[in-house]
């Protein structure tokens, strides 16, 4: 379903633009046909949009999984991440009004008090951005739909590893789970509303 409208108070919750997940060649001013650097492009603008306007920026980030997996065969089970890798990239330039989560579950929600501080702060739609569309992105989404957000996915602001699992999210999931929309068409819905 596509954008239709945009609440008062919507935040934007970006997930996993992280310096151990984003190369650190996909700046925003990268090759255009590079798709992590058209998210980080993307991602940039919309938070700059909603700092803006005063309205809040979620920034999440990943620091390992949960405890007591055993997972056969995956790997990062028990050895510990390199220094600074659970730092989020540059280019998101946080700043003081920012809100960070981190998460050690694919869902930004799951144990972290993410609901709590939407709740607190008013918001009744989240848009999503990040890395990645079918594993982050999309279990976050599940979960915001499952606690009664207005889902919005800006889905050029988002890619996958794998592009058919991408497509999958963007063209079959996330239709039933929110509305999706571009960067700037949400930017230009916003403009008009504020």
């Amino acid at each position: 379903m596509a954008l239709t409208t945009i609440d008062p108070t919507p935040a934007l919750v970006v997930i996993d633009l992280q310096k151990g997940i984003v190369p650190a060649d996909a700046d925003a001013d990268a090759d255009a046909d590079d798709p992590v650097a058209a998210v980080v492009k993307q991602a940039t603008h919309l938070a700059a949009e909603f700092r803006r306007r005063g309205l809040p920026v979620v920034l999440v980030n990943v620091t390992g999984r949960a405890p007591g997996r055993t997972d056969a065969g995956r790997s990062g089970n028990s050895a510990a991440l390199p220094s600074g890798w659970a730092d989020l990239i540059d280019e998101l330039d946080v700043q003081p009004t920012d809100h960070l989560v981190t998460k050690r579950r694919r869902s930004a929600f799951h144990d972290t008090g993410l609901d709590t501080l939407l709740r607190d702060l008013g918001v009744t739609q989240v848009v999503l951005a990040g890395i990645s569309t079918s594993s982050g992105v999309e279990s976050t989404a599940r979960s915001a739909s499952d606690y009664g957000y207005h889902v919005v996915l800006a889905t050029d602001a988002m890619t996958d590893p794998d592009a058919d699992a991408h497509r999958h999210s963007t063209g079959r999931v996330f239709p039933k789970l929110g509305e999706t929309t571009t960067t700037a068409e949400f930017i230009d819905m916003l403009e008009a509303t504020r």
